[in-house]
């Protein structure tokens, strides 16, 4: 299977690079099913549901959220009539929606997705997402229930997502982090055959501080004042993603391609 995640949307720009490049790379590259984090499409804090519906009419099979999730309040009850939003198994008790579902794929294949946050760094204290994101792999093993499996792992620290990354090794096709918006070099296949990287990145404007305009933040950082509101950054967006290939028998991964498509980084293709 030919499964494309693609980072963090932020803002403006990225919602239009996604709308408008997304329906092609489908079908340049054969995809059989695409995961996109939305969680800071709109304004660069949250979803709404209209732009939701925008990245899933755009050829997103699934979108995913993160600790942003409710930014936008339409959400709290868009996550419960939208199967295909995927909100954090270990956000809270009483959240909207679902942290993990079984997708139909192509070819009667099915594919699980689910998203976990990390503890180290937030702004809040979260659920353990190890205990959080086991039941869900054991019932839904791979080679036998999914021919796939996805898990996004929103959170600060390289260190909790390579650990995630070996506690799911051989029992997920893709662990991929998300919420730092930069890119990580290090894509591969983990010893049990599970593709990983640390950072899919963004879908934004490079020429940013973390996909924002980088007027404000570089006046915070340089006096420690705030003088205007955080506004996504507006010029053109690079696609930042992962691309990797799947064995439908075992849904181990095969192959193993960090996207940058477009933009400011540099071009590469599966």
């Amino acid at each position: 299977m030919r499964i494309l995640f693609l980072g963090d949307v932020m803002g403006r720009a990225g919602r239009a690079a996604v709308t408008g490049r997304l329906a092609k790379l489908r079908a340049d590259w054969r995809l059989d099913f695409v995961v996109v984090n939305g969680e800071n499409a709109t304004n660069g804090a949250g979803l709404s549901a209209e732009h939701a519906k925008a990245l899933l009419e755009a050829g997103a099979d699934v979108v995913t959220l993160g600790d942003h999730a409710f930014d936008q309040k339409d959400m709290l009850q868009f996550a419960e009539t939208e199967p295909r939003i995927i909100r954090p198994l270990n956000f809270s008790k009483s959240a909207p929606g679902r942290g993990a579902r079984v997708f139909a794929a192509p070819g009667g294949r099915k594919v699980l997705v689910a998203q976990v946050l990390g503890q180290v760094f937030m702004k809040r204290p979260f659920d353990d997402p190890f205990s959080a994101i086991e039941p869900v792999l054991k019932a839904a093993p791979l080679g036998a229930q999914v021919n796939a499996a996805l898990v996004d792992i929103h959170c600060e620290a390289t260190s909790e997502k390579m650990a995630m990354g070996h506690w799911c090794d051989g029992k997920a096709s893709i662990v991929v982090g998300t919420h730092t918006h930069v890119p990580t070099a290090d894509a591969m296949i983990l010893p049990r055959g599970t593709a990983y990287q640390s950072d899919a990145g963004m879908c934004g404007d490079y020429d940013s501080v973390i996909g924002m305009d980088k007027a404000e933040p570089m006046n915070r950082f340089i006096t420690g004042m705030p003088r205007a509101r955080f506004t996504p950054a507006a010029g053109e967006a690079t696609l930042a993603g992962l691309y990797v290939e799947t064995d439908d028998a075992t849904g181990k991964a095969l192959r193993v391609v960090a996207v940058r498509e477009g933009g400011r980084l540099q071009s590469s293709t599966p």
